[in-house]
This record gives C-alpha cells, sequence and structure tokens, in this order.
C-alpha cells in the first residue's frame, strides 16, 4: 500500500516539518507584537527555534550537508544561550514571568 513511502521521502517529510517548525517561531513573534503593539520576542520564540533546529539539524545530518549542519549547530547554542538567560531571571524573579523583550 505504501510501496512509494521511501525512506528519502520520511526524512524529507522530517526536512520539511523542522522547517515549518522554525518558521513558525516568526508567526508567534509577530503574533506577540501585533497583541502588544511594539516588537517583543515571546520565550515561545526560541522554543520554536531550539525545537526547528533540532529538527533541520538532524534532517542535515542525514543528508551530510556541512553548510546546514554549520548554521543550524550555531544557532542552537544561540538559542539555547537565550532560553537559558530567560529561564535563570524567570527563576531569580521568584517563579513571575520575565516581561517580553523588544
Amino acid at each position: 500500500m505504501f510501496d512509494w513511502l521511501t525512506w528519502e521521502h520520511v526524512w524529507i517529510l522530517i526536512g520539511f516539518t523542522g522547517q515549518a517548525l522554525f518558521m513558525s517561531r516568526f508567526l508567534v513573534q509577530w503574533w506577540a507584537s501585533e497583541q502588544a503593539g511594539r516588537s517583543v520576542v515571546p520565550v515561545a520564540f526560541w522554543y520554536f527555534s531550539i525545537g526547528g533546529g533540532l529538527i533541520v539539524l538532524a534532517y542535515a545530518i542525514y543528508r551530510r550537508d556541512p553548510v546546514i549542519i554549520s548554521g543550524q549547530a550555531l544557532g542552537l547554542i544561540v538559542y539555547a544561550r537565550n532560553l537559558y538567560l530567560i529561564l535563570t531571571e524567570h527563576s531569580r524573579m521568584g517563579g513571575k514571568e520575565p516581561p517580553a523583550s523588544n
């Protein structure tokens, strides 16, 4: 029934899923900015960045594409660091949500 579905197709689907998740971070950021009436970067932006980045990195490793691997790997460091800083601030504030950055 699924003779047309190969591992190559599965990996392409994984790659597109990662790209869609990664792109969704901009929709989250746009929506939050519209709601606030100013430019903000919500915490969800960083979660979407990490999730999409990890999936695209997995796809890039499968494809053995050094350009995408290096771009995603370096980006993941930045996303994780930003999320760490936000969560550290959240903890210092006694669990209160830090304001979204602009």
